[in-house]
This record gives C-alpha cells, structure tokens and sequence, in this order.
C-alpha cells in the first residue's frame, strides 16, 4: 500500500525543519529495541538535540518510512533531509569519524587508552595470535558498552594500544570508552575473558534471595514490589513497598544514589521495570533473581507460591 500524500507532505516538512532526524521504536528515554537504543547513544553523545520519531505510534508511518527511503529497517537517521542509514552504517561512521564531520559535531581525538591485561588473557591472546593471518587484535566498544576481541583489519583512524606485548587496535569511539579497563582469563568450566571497564554506565545487578535478604537485615536497600494488587494480596514480602502511585512518588523523591530492589513473581517485570530507573538517573538498582517465587522457596517458606 502506498504511502498517501499528506504523510509523505508530513515527513518532508519534518526533515525540512530539523537538521538532525531519528525514525525509531520507541523514544531516547524508552528505546523499544536494542538497535534503536544505540543509534540514540551514539547521537546524545554527538549532539545537544534532535528530533526523533516514533514509528511504533502508527503503522501507517512506520511503512511510510521505509518507503521513502527504500531502506527495509529501523531505525534509519536522516541529516539535512538526506537518509543516511540504519544502526550499522551509523555506528561505522560513527567509529570511523564520518559521522561527527557530517553533523558538524565538534569532537577532539581521542587520547590512546591505558588497558591492562593480565598474564593469563596475554597468554591466551598469544596462543590465538599465531593463527591470526597476520591480522591485528582488535576491540570493540559498542554505546552499550559490549564488549567484542576479534581479529580484522586495520581501518583508517584507527588507534593502536600497546600492552603486555599485545597491540590492540580500537575505532576512535570504542577508544573513547576504554581508558582504564582491564582483561583477564580465567581458566576453567564458566571461565573465559573477564572485561572490567570502569567507564560502562551501571546495569541492574542480580540479587539472589538470600543477598537481598542480608541487606535488608543490614539496612542497605529499599525494597519495590512491581506487581499489580491482585498479586500482592496472594504473597507480599513484608519488608517490600507496592510500586503503585504511592510508592513512584516515593521513589522518585529518593536520591538517585539511593541502593534500590525491586521483586516481581519470576523477576522478569522487575528487571524491566530496574532498566527503566537506570534511564531516570538512578545508580545503584538491583533485581531479585526469581522473584518472591525464590524468596519462598530460599528465606520465607511462609510466603505461599503461586
């Protein structure tokens, strides 16, 4: 079905009047995929603002676009009314600089990174080094701050780290994020590289039952129930504060230093909803692995199950 004209007259006036647009799932505060989610932290980091567009709001808008550009996905950025590509172009030319030259983003080089890497990865490395075919180890740091080692070729702008007689070949932007990190190998079953990087923002941490329960009992964090009422009156943990509107004021009137948990039945709602309260500031949020359905079963068999 082709796209009608007072959408497309829609669109063109949009790209028109703003220098920067972003068609994606979802808002920058609340990204609806992942390639979505890094298309925005690339370009909040480049840019002071831009326009976005939800196309989740309307079918209709969400064909229409990909009609107008012949581009099959989201999202798909356009600069100064020209498409310029989806999430894999945008972070191509993001690492190779283009992008910051096409916006007009005033970004300085980035300083070569101090890495470390222990003994046991610098053996590892070496081991894998031989079977390379003469390609360097590179690493890649993605706005979500993943982390990939791989063997390819150099690119233009590229930045070289030299450390424990490794070379490590980073993009400018992946250089950007990796000052300070450390990479170590540990051997055994559920072993593999261990990567700390202090520059990745937080991430909601796992708690398992009894952990949350220590930390109750030592007066170290705020418990959130997630669950809508018609659960809580089934099983409630006692020491947990129903998110209900009562509850978000609440929460929203802590210090966003403030340790905070949150419970659902399974622990699926509520690492969502520990996403969501990293996105509004928050720091220290954690979730409780299985839910009151562990908590039963590993502190308070007095809880029912359900």
């Amino acid at each position: 079905m082709a796209m009608s004209e007072s959408l497309r007259k829609q669109i063109t006036d949009l790209l028109a009047s703003n220098r920067a647009v972003l068609f994606m799932k979802g808002t920058p505060r609340n990204p609806q995929c992942g390639f979505s989610a890094q298309v925005v932290q690339i370009l909040d980091e480049l840019l002071p603002s831009y326009e976005t567009v939800n196309v989740l709001s309307s079918p209709e808008l969400r064909e229409g676009i990909k009609e107008l550009s012949q581009w099959p996905t989201i999202p798909q950025l356009y600069v100064g009314g020209e498409f310029i590509g989806g999430c894999d172009i945008i972070r191509e030319m993001n690492a190779s600089g283009e992008l910051q030259k096409l916006i007009g983003a005033e970004v300085s080089e980035p300083a070569t990174p101090t890495i470390t890497i222990s003994e046991a990865a610098t053996k590892a490395f070496e081991a894998a080094v031989a079977d390379s075919g003469g390609d360097p180890l590179r690493l890649r740091i993605d706005a979500q701050f993943q982390h990939e080692l791989l063997f390819g070729p150099r690119d233009p702008g590229d930045i070289e780290v030299r450390t424990s007689g490794l070379t490590l070949v980073l993009d400018r932007s992946s250089a950007r994020r990796a000052n300070g990190m450390s990479i170590d190998f540990i051997d055994g079953t559920g072993g593999g590289l261990k990567i700390d990087n202090p520059n990745a923002p937080p991430k909601v941490r796992q708690l398992s039952a009894p952990e949350l329960k220590a930390m109750l009992d030592r007066g170290e964090v705020i418990v959130f129930d997630v669950r809508p009422e018609d659960e809580r009156v089934i099983a409630t943990i006692a020491a947990a504060r129903p998110l209900d509107a009562a509850g978000q004021e609440y929460l929203f009137g802590l210090d966003r230093v403030t340790p905070v948990a949150f419970h659902c039945h399974l622990g699926m709602r509520s690492q969502e909803a520990g996403d969501q309260l990293l996105r509004e500031g928050f720091r220290n949020v954690y979730n409780l692995k299985g839910g009151i359905d562990a908590w039963s079963q590993m502190v308070d068999p007095s809880v029912p199950r359900y």
